[in-house]
């Protein structure tokens, strides 16, 4: 049975939509490749909550308005991981900062630059849709 996930892709400012905030994972699966904050979804938990949640976890930033991109298939046997992912975008507020148990590494980033980095699960091809969505 495929888990319930979510990604957030976090601009410093809403009049700089094509900076993102990027975390390196410190966990398997996909350790050590750069990917959107995210994560599980709780028992009970909606997306909009899990995904706020999520962020300050990992970056320490408030993500009060998550606005909803698309649904992405994760499927990846040899990891043994299936998920559905919910991604969402919009702005963090706060001071971004490390936190050590799953993310060796938090850094802001232009799009293009972005789309160029070994990024983990299908996160390439969410930021391609952000990419697209943004064009329009």
């Amino acid at each position: 049975m495929p888990k319930a996930t979510v990604a957030a892709i976090i601009t410093p400012d809403d009049d700089k939509p094509a900076i993102i905030l990027l975390t390196k994972r410190n966990v398997p699966p996909f350790q050590g490749y750069w990917c959107l904050p995210g994560g599980h979804i709780d028992d009970y938990e909606t997306a909009e909550k899990a995904v706020v949640r999520e962020v300050m976890e990992e970056t320490g930033l408030h993500f009060t308005a998550p606005v909803f991109l698309y649904f992405f298939n994760e499927v990846f046997p040899q990891n043994n991981f299936h998920a559905v992912a919910l991604a969402f975008y919009g702005k963090g507020t706060g001071a971004a900062r490390l936190m050590p148990d799953e993310v060796e590494e938090i850094a802001w980033f232009p799009l293009e630059e972005a789309l160029a980095l070994p990024l983990a699960f299908n996160h390439l091809e969410i930021l391609h849709r952000y990419a697209q969505h943004l064009a329009l």
